[in-house]
């Protein structure tokens, strides 16, 4: 019986001396989150910087309970205070830290706001490795933009959307067209193309949260067409349990546009749908002011587009999460007599999100698109398709950090692509298989150094295995942390790749009796090499940067006479340089206002010989001026943004079988403004008001490259979140 008592004895006190230890060798510290002016942040998360973990959370007065574990010899301790909205702050931890009390400022420039499109992880804007432009819902509201083509005009630098062939949009981003740009929504591809480029017009925002827009190569994590940079529209989710919105707009030629959305939330799941009904009449271009000259198009034909979209998530547990949805769109043309050009999108997938305890998380999904194109027949009143673009994809992500320095990151795609087109032999179809995969390695040695090297090889069915498909990238950042600011130094190198599509491999298309247009299956794919150097320097509400690059592609895809065929067809040609440089500037002053604006320059280097075939402005500036002012009830915003556009100087053909008869062009270059103001009541009716082309441009021609405007316009609406309308009226009974 002794002996059991000892024994006994021997482990109490052994459970109590290990009771004692792991008391001592937690530190628990305490406080509160407050802004500026002292009012508690609730939700704010408590950050142990060396540790990697989240180790407490504000609540509704503030305030927290962080527990660490006791400091080793010489071990220096932070603890970090975020909260979204707000500017993320560090105060050290010492042996006599007990408690501590964090300030933090507005986020007002979105320094802190988190981005994936560069990496496909987390990172926050100003300490991600790759230069990343965000667009934020605000920011989206604010101006009122319909589509992703009217938004990007007015916020970035070098963007430009124009018409080509029968009004199709085209586009030039710093240099490179619609095919070497890559629009993702939610991460994932976009089915069809209308001539070279994406149908722009299913990319509405009526319930975008954020866009992403990456510049330069970006091959090594999302394969083909990423070689000028990607595009990537971030859906959102409902916030509140319950929401309904109602919203309407009427403008000039008249332009209308209806839309609704209802969203809830509960603990495991959320639900947004949205709905959105745009369309314009026809708009006629007055006749050129310049003798001899004629417009190339007498009007822009009348149209009429339904967006319709869902997004359903459920968490069955904490760490699993579910994510589907589904689309349709529909696009009509009033562009003769005798036919309409009709286009329909149906869209779908399923995505699923598995954390694991340790600092690691995996994700599955499937997506599915498809783009048809039609010809409504008046006479007959049916509907005759002939195309019809279909996407299956395949997708498992895996992340893994670890060591506290180390992320890693590897993954792999399958798409299977299906196309049936009318520029086809007898309108017949084609299809190919694409497998990929690849890896990234992020890594941080220290607070102020990252750096992240990746590569990735991309399999095409339709042409023959090579050194083509493989793609890296490595980039890094600096950063250097003061008082009141930081200063970031970053660089990049990354690979670009685009593979020759089936409409270049295939395609046999009569234009109109003039010539044919032929495929060519011993296309190469296009590469480019891409160098990046940027210097920005943040702080609360002040924000200057400088990047420049420089591109270098080969065997660029496009099309040249081709004698024997006696027609149009689809080659390789040299090696293209595009150099460029961007400032931007970004500033947010006391009483509500704001400033911000971006210069970008880009120069293309074509090989000895070559016409100048360009479509690319060398000068470009937007800038934009906001005020914003709340009351108790009522919100005023307003926006003044503009956007200037230098000359451009470009060859074009005058025979097309003969393609050294050029003759040099000057198109004009033009500056637009847009005011924008809307006043919000109870936080849930907005009216907004909107002037566009504020100072009436009007071209001396219309031609493809030049803003298809008539002049200054007007607009207005309101928009209505009925639940926040009703809590208010139900507060006050």
């Amino acid at each position: 019986m002794n002996f059991r008592l000892s024994k006994i004895l021997f482990f109490v006190v052994v459970l109590i001396f290990c009771g004692v230890e792991k008391a001592a060798s937690q530190v628990v510290v305490t406080g509160s989150v407050e802004d500026v002016s002292g009012n508690p942040i609730e939700g704010a998360f408590l950050h142990w910087e060396e540790g990697g973990t989240v180790v407490g959370i504000t609540d509704t007065a503030g305030r927290f309970r962080a527990e660490l574990p006791a400091a080793r010899v010489g071990e220096k301790r932070t603890l970090v205070a975020r909260c979204p909205g707000y500017l993320s702050l560090s105060l050290p931890i010492k042996d006599d830290t007990r408690t501590l009390r964090f300030q933090l400022e507005t986020d007002a420039l979105n320094l802190e706001g988190v981005v994936i499109t560069g990496t496909r992880t987390p990172k926050s804007l100003k300490d991600a490795p790759i230069i990343t432009r965000v667009i934020s819902a605000q920011d989206i509201a604010k101006v009122d933009a319909t589509d992703v083509g009217e938004l990007l005009q007015q916020e970035l630098p070098g963007i430009e959307f124009t018409y080509s062939m029968n009004q199709q949009t085209s586009l030039n981003m710093c240099g490179f067209g619609g095919t070497n740009v890559l629009f993702l929504v939610d991460g994932e591809r976009m089915a069809g193309e209308t001539l070279d480029n994406i149908d722009y017009s299913r990319l509405n925002l009526d319930n975008v949260q954020s866009i992403e827009i990456v510049k330069g190569a970006a091959s090594s994590l999302y394969g083909s067409n990423a070689v000028g940079g990607v595009v990537n529209l971030i859906s959102r989710e409902a916030a509140k349990p319950w929401s309904v919105n109602v919203n309407a707009r009427y403008g000039s030629h008249n332009n209308q546009r209806y839309g609704a959305s209802v969203g809830f939330r509960t603990k495991r799941w959320n639900s947004l749908t949205s709905f959105q009904y745009n369309s314009c009449g026809d708009v006629m271009f007055p006749d050129p002011k310049v003798e001899g000259e004629q417009n190339a198009y007498e009007k822009i034909y009348a149209f009429r587009t339904l967006n319709f979209k869902e997004r359903l998530s459920y968490e069955p547990i904490q760490r699993l999460k579910f994510t589907a949805r589904a689309g349709y769109f529909f696009r009509e043309r009033f562009s003769s007599e005798t036919a309409n050009d009709r286009y329909r999108d149906f869209s779908g997938g399923l995505k699923a999100n598995y954390r694991f305890i340790r600092n690691a998380d995996i994700e599955l999904a499937y997506s599915f698109d498809q783009y048809d194109k039609s010809d409504f027949l008046h006479a007959f009143r049916s509907d005759v398709r002939d195309y019809s673009n279909v996407q299956n994809s395949i997708r498992v992500l895996y992340n893994q950090r670890f060591f506290r320095k180390f992320t890693f990151t590897i993954g792999a795609d399958y798409l299977y692509d299906y196309l049936l087109s009318y520029m086809f032999v007898d309108g017949g179809s084609e299809s190919q298989h694409n497998i990929d995969g690849f890896l990234q390695l992020d890594y941080e040695p220290s607070q102020a150094w990252e750096i992240i090297g990746a590569v990735r090889y991309d399999y095409f069915s339709e042409f023959k295995a090579s050194l083509d498909g493989l793609t890296g990238k490595l980039s890094g950042i600096y950063k250097k942390k003061f008082p009141n600011g930081q200063l970031s130094l970053r660089g990049s190198y990354s690979g670009g790749f685009r593979a020759p599509t089936l409409k270049e491999l295939y395609m046999v298309f009569d234009m109109a009796s003039i010539f044919t247009i032929y495929g060519n299956q011993n296309l190469k794919p296009q590469t480019s090499h891409n160098f990046q150097l940027s210097l920005e320097y943040s702080r609360a509400k002040f924000n200057v940067a400088v990047s420049g690059f420089y591109n270098i592609v080969d065997n660029s895809i496009t099309t040249t006479w081709n004698k024997e065929l006696n027609g149009m067809q689809y080659v390789n040609i040299q090696k293209m340089d595009v150099v460029g440089a961007e400032l931007s500037l970004n500033a947010r002053f006391d009483y509500g206002f704001g400033a911000s604006a971006s210069y970008a320059y880009t120069y293309e280097h074509f090989p000895k010989g070559v016409p100048l075939t360009t479509s690319t402005r060398p000068h470009a500036l937007t800038a934009k001026v906001t005020y914003d002012h709340a009351w108790k009830k009522v919100a005023l915003n307003v926006v003044l943004s503009g956007r200037y556009m230098s000359g451009l100087t470009s060859d074009e053909y005058t025979s097309l079988t003969d393609l050294t008869q050029t003759t040099r062009v000057h198109y004009p270059g033009y500056t637009i403004w847009r005011f924008n103001t809307s006043v919000t009541f109870w936080q849930a009716l907005r009216l907004h008001f909107t002037i566009d082309n504020l100072f009436n441009y009007i071209p001396k021609v219309y031609y493809s490259n030049s803003p298809q405007t008539v002049g200054i316009s007007f607009s207005g609406g309101f928009s209505l979140d009925i639940d926040q309308f009703n809590f208010k009226k139900n507060k006050k009974r």
